[in-house]
């Protein structure tokens, strides 16, 4: 295999990982940190008359995993495109 297309390929997938443990990061802290183990600070904060943990426990970890999925795609179509491997 040429040399250039495997350095290519690495550098493709070493984005790829970067944009993904990013993203699982974010995940992490919003589905985890925040309405588990944040909860009673988030609750001195109050979101639509609801404490704030509740809040991010019941709809906001939800609201960030979708913003997620949207951003992975973007980031990747970006990606995609500059490695010149993006669907015609």
């Amino acid at each position: 295999m040429n040399t250039k297309l495997q350095e290519q390929r690495s550098a493709y997938w070493k984005a790829n990982l970067r944009i993904l443990i990013g993203c699982l990061i974010v995940w992490f802290i919003a589905g985890y940190v925040l309405p588990i183990f944040m909860v009673d600070v988030l609750n001195l904060i109050s979101l639509g008359g609801y404490p704030l943990g509740f809040w991010m426990a019941q709809q906001g970890s939800i609201y960030v995993f979708l913003m997620l999925i949207f951003f992975y795609a973007w980031r990747m179509n970006r990606l995609d495109r500059k490695f010149d491997v993006h669907e015609e």
